[in-house]
């Protein structure tokens, strides 16, 4: 797949079509590749890379290159794409200035994951099927894909890309019996008091490194109410439990109804909060009280939350314990 990517980026830049390339080249190490800008078919060549550990979604960063002169070309996996619709429902981008070719995906590799199976000192990695040889300073490694995966990849709602200008590769179909809410619905099934001790021992490893804002797609805000030097929380490392939660559930309220199961914040956390998991609660209240929803399956769609009907839930239902009282 990459060299079919560099090939036809390669072909759109000479042509003139676009006079950037959004994709991935390796970071530091090969399992940490990053996202990357190429102008010119020389510097794809040297540097751009796609594989399995190509984890990052590329939507959030078309905010400031789609408003730069000249069309950039991107390349969106379809978790990417639906980050792309909602970030274009909201405005952020000049769907003008952006080419898209969509690339297929069968899920990315959990770095932690790979390293964990006995896969140190990586080099380098292929994919062949089902199987993922892992090149390192010890030698090959060969895993199991599936058990090296991502948890959104595992639990993943769609294989379609949802918006692209031409497809690279055969288009896959959306998911709904992906299992996603299974451990939505465990903390539910949970006590007040035991979901109130699991999400304490998650949070009070928060650092505050803002590693889940920086990268979450619908956290597009210029200013974010969390850099306010007046609010005594500016960029600094939670003092308290009070600091701890409000910021990561003052969060998920702002991305509800707007959030696409990106899965990006868990992804880049540090500390491996399942943060995802506050905005899959929204997500499957949402669904419960308003309808099936999902963000970005449509540019231009209204989330239920600012689309009012005669149908909606009367604003004082109260629910206790995961039963309606």
């Amino acid at each position: 797949m990459q060299s079919e990517m560099m090939k036809r980026a390669s072909e759109l830049l000479a042509d003139g079509t676009v006079v950037r390339v959004l994709g991935w080249k390796n970071g530091e190490f090969v399992y940490d590749p990053t996202p990357a800008v190429f102008d010119s078919a020389e510097a794809l060549e040297k540097d751009f890379v796609y594989h399995d550990f190509c984890g990052s979604n590329l939507s959030k960063y078309l905010i400031k290159l789609s408003k730069l002169e000249g069309k950039t070309l991107v390349f969106l996996k379809p978790c990417d794409s639906y980050s792309f619709n909602q970030l274009l429902t909201e405005h952020r981008i000049n769907r003008d200035n952006v080419y898209i070719i969509g690339i297929p995906c069968d899920g990315k590799l959990d770095p932690d994951t790979v390293r964990a199976s006995g896969a140190e000192g990586i080099l380098g990695i292929s994919t062949d099927g089902d199987t993922v040889t892992v090149d390192t300073m010890y030698g090959d490694v060969k895993l199991n894909k599936k058990n090296c995966l991502l948890e959104r990849c595992q639990v993943c709602k769609s294989h379609k890309v949802v918006v692209y200008d031409e497809m690279l590769g055969e288009n896959g179909e959306e998911n709904p019996e992906s299992g996603r809410f299974d451990m939505v619905e465990k903390l539910e099934a949970m006590t007040p008091d035991e979901r109130f001790a699991f999400w304490r021992g998650e949070l009070s490893r928060c650092i505050r490194c803002n590693a889940c804002r920086n990268i979450c797609p619908a956290c597009s805000c210029e200013q974010c109410v969390f850099d306010n030097p007046a609010s005594g929380v500016s960029q600094k490392a939670a003092a308290d439990s009070f600091e701890e939660n409000m910021f990561h559930i003052i969060r998920a309220f702002h991305v509800a109804g707007r959030c696409t199961d990106c899965g990006e914040c868990s992804r880049v956390c540090p500390q491996h909060i399942p943060l995802h998991l506050l905005n899959r609660k929204f997500i499957k209240d949402i669904d419960t009280y308003y309808g099936d929803y999902q963000a970005g399956a449509e540019a231009g769609s209204r989330a239920p939350l600012v689309n009012f009907t005669k149908e909606d839930c009367e604003p004082n239902i109260v629910y206790k314990g995961g039963s309606k009282k």
